[in-house]
């Protein structure tokens, strides 16, 4: 037997161990140009590498990490990854995937019921899912375009784009949601995506607004998981979809690549889906063909924390985002871009001047930037538990205050 492809527990140990370690992170990669004839072995790979890999990855769940979507991950999830690559399920085939699938099934049976939907699969993430949501609609529905704000994830329009479909952004208002009154009056042919949680500002746009085309969709990447919380009316209309999108990469706490497409009525909208082959014991359903076991690792995790622990950890995270509202709101210095509705909170320094000197010096990984009717903006996205917002507010105060 190969024994690159055996248990290997030293090895394993060591990789744990290195984790633990503070790495600095190196000048450049310091890797072959071209493929090297011999390798140098996996041990060896290993010390070489992990340097470069832990040193120079962001830092997400460190106190200062405040500026994206992106949250650190529970230790389950990494065991949970460990064991899938080891075992490379894929869940086109139920011979080889016979346990992921059925947990996949399960975890979506759990998690369905509080958007109001029946049922879905999982995807790599919300584009893919945005795109399968969209096809179920053109094959279902006979949808001709797709309608979406103007502050709609790009994946809308792409999804558009890709399914031959037309597409027309609406203009938001004043708290950047879509703005009702401005949608055209004729929905008979369109597919109506209404987006919980903008990427710039996590504003959600008229969930009462779900049934007045021939398909809606709702975007819920950001903010879906708020309806297994006490926030859960900020979602309320949700239930009248077609279709959800969720990422469990965002709030869910998962590893990338990991979302989740749900559906009022899964039956119809997989069905319009599928499609079979001579290899297939089953119909392929959905955009992909060979994918792996995501499901696991979210599984894994709602079952150690249940829906309270993992409500306290989001509702912490929006404790987080008005703490550090609070502070904009109240300080002079600064202006407040509106009150965040999904842990999303939008600022600048009321002085410009002050603005690229706040970039250069804020702490690495703490504020982002978006631009909103041309005007540069910074961005704080309370994806981050461990995030210490004393920290980022005394960092701000003293940079502020080198002017005054």
């Amino acid at each position: 037997m190969d024994e690159e492809f055996a248990v290997e527990s030293d090895g394993l140990h060591q990789a744990v161990e290195l984790m633990s370690r503070d790495f600095a992170a190196p000048p450049g990669l310091h890797l072959p140009i071209e493929l090297p004839r011999f390798g140098i072995g996996s041990t060896a790979a290993l010390n070489s590498l992990a340097p470069r890999i832990l040193g120079g990855a962001a830092r997400l769940g460190e106190a200062t990490s405040f500026a994206h979507m992106d949250p650190p991950t529970p230790w389950i999830t990494w065991a949970i990854a460990l064991w899938n690559a080891s075992l490379n399920q894929n869940l086109l085939h139920p011979s080889t995937s016979p346990a992921a699938r059925q947990m996949e099934e399960r975890v979506v049976a759990w998690l369905a019921p509080f958007f109001g939907m029946n049922g879905g699969h999982l995807t790599p993430g919300s584009t893919v899912a945005n795109l399968t949501a969209l096809w179920s609609a053109r094959e279902c529905a006979g949808i001709t375009d797709v309608i979406a704000s103007e502050n709609s994830h790009l994946s809308i329009a792409k999804a558009a784009h890709i399914l031959g479909l037309g597409y027309r952004s609406v203009p938001i208002d004043a708290n950047g949601s879509m703005d009702a009154a401005r949608l055209p009056a004729n929905l008979s042919k369109s597919a109506l995506v209404i987006t919980a949680g903008t990427t710039s500002t996590g504003a959600i746009d008229p969930l009462g607004l779900a049934g007045r085309a021939a398909w809606t969709h709702v975007d819920a990447a950001w903010a879906g998981p708020l309806r297994l919380s006490k926030y859960a009316d900020l979602l309320a209309g949700i239930e009248l979809a077609d279709s959800v999108a969720v990422s469990a990469h965002k709030w869910l706490f998962q590893p990338k690549e990991s979302a989740l497409v749900l559906f009022k009525d899964t039956v119809r909208a997989h069905t319009a889906v599928s499609f079979g082959g001579a290899y297939l014991a089953t119909p392929n359903i959905g955009v992909l063909g060979s994918h792996g076991a995501a499901a696991t690792a979210l599984l894994a995790t709602l079952l150690a924390w249940g829906r309270e622990g993992l409500a306290q950890r989001i509702e912490h995270c929006m404790d987080l985002a008005q703490c550090f509202t609070d502070f904009v709101a109240t300080d002079k210095r600064l202006d407040l871009y509106a009150q965040p509705q999904t842990g999303i909170v939008v600022w600048r320094p009321e002085d410009e001047r002050s603005f690229d000197r706040l970039t250069n010096q804020l702490p690495v990984g703490s504020t982002s930037t978006t631009t909103i009717s041309g005007v540069k903006w910074f961005r704080n996205v309370a994806a981050n538990p461990n995030a210490e917002i004393d920290l980022l507010v005394s960092s701000i105060q003293g940079i502020l205050a080198e002017r005054a």
